[in-house]
């Protein structure tokens, strides 16, 4: 499907960019890749990883601004919607202005979508969009809700939009392992709560997910990849087995477990070996045949939260993990 596509990544220096041009250009072969951000230096040394490669292209611009958008979408196939304010306190220190990129930000893309023509438009969410108790969690599920709500006004081009959903993304920057790795020399190392669980997910199977989503959707699906859970401790013994631990409590707007799929979802979702979908019950999509597939409907009351996962992820595995991984962890 991606095959001589034109594809546009809003906040595309990120970690998921760093990912997805690569991969995409590998495996594809597209026609060209635009990356849609607004740091000039990111993007600058962004552009040295490809040297004279003409299938990657730079865009300055921010979602905010919605006649930039408009210009860089013209002739666009596929866009990724990565771009996002998501660093927890950021976001509840300076609300208005994640409500601005995340929420203004998505309703820009969603426009700028259906009026240019794009085919179909896939939004990273986070888990924390799943009974959101944090600013960034509350912006991300109204993004959500306005992606999925979006194909009813997809036009004459029946532009297509769903969302991709997951959590902890292993290894990048600002996120927790590089963090330990960073201090473990000190001996000793914040856990906020020994009880606390997380999903573990690498970007390669974002990624991977993300073109799942482009292959299979119809229109408003939550896509939420089925992946291992660890516990922060052990996170921690496998970054720094001689550290001694430091419990440091919760912070505001944290959760002790991650949680991607709530109850209240259950009535709408469905299993797939590798993944769950959540269908929209807005216009009974999600009794439509042609979005269920094969699916198999979860159980009343289902959730999918990194306590109640059947699947771990062992330090042994996540140590392996670790010393493949050892040049990019935190760099991007």
């Amino acid at each position: 499907m991606l095959n001589d596509a034109t594809i546009l990544v809003t906040g595309g220096t990120g970690s998921f960019g760093h990912a997805f041009v690569p991969m995409t250009l590998a495996r594809y072969n597209p026609k060209k890749i635009i990356i849609f951000s607004r740091d000039e230096m990111k993007q600058w040394d962004m552009a040295k990883l490809y040297g004279d490669d003409k299938r990657v292209r730079f865009f300055i611009g921010d979602v905010r601004d919605r006649d930039r958008l408009y210009r860089a979408l013209r002739g666009v196939d596929f866009v990724v919607h990565a771009a996002a304010t998501k660093i927890v306190p950021t976001a509840e220190y300076n609300p208005f202005e994640c409500v601005k990129t995340n929420v203004n930000g998505a309703m820009n893309v969603i426009d700028a979508a259906i009026d240019c023509g794009v085919k179909r438009v896939v939004a990273l969410s986070t888990d924390k969009a799943s009974s959101p108790i944090n600013l960034y969690g509350a912006t991300k599920l109204a993004s959500d809700k306005l992606f999925v709500a979006s194909n009813s006004y997809g036009g004459e081009h029946g532009t297509r939009f769903s969302v991709v959903r997951y959590g902890n993304v292993m290894g990048s920057r600002g996120s927790v392992i590089p963090f330990f790795l960073s201090i473990k020399d000190k001996g000793v190392l914040p856990i906020t709560d020994p009880r606390m669980t997380r999903f573990m997910i690498s970007l390669e199977q974002g990624v991977e997910l993300v073109w799942h989503a482009f292959e299979d959707m119809e229109g408003g699906e939550i896509y939420v990849k089925k992946i291992p859970s660890m516990t922060i401790t052990e996170i921690a013994n496998v970054a720094a087995p001689e550290a001694r631990h430091d419990i440091v409590g919760i912070r505001p707007g944290e959760k002790l477990h991650e949680q991607m799929i709530g109850p209240e979802d259950a009535p709408h979702t469905y299993e797939y070996p590798q993944h769950f979908k959540i269908l929209p019950a807005i216009h009974n999509w999600s009794a439509s045949p042609v979005r269920i597939k094969d699916g198999v409907k979860v159980a009343e009351g289902f959730t999918y939260a990194s306590d109640n996962n059947p699947h771990w992820m062992t330090e042994a595995e996540l140590g392996a993990w670790i010393t493949s991984n050892a040049a990019k962890i935190g760099a991007i």
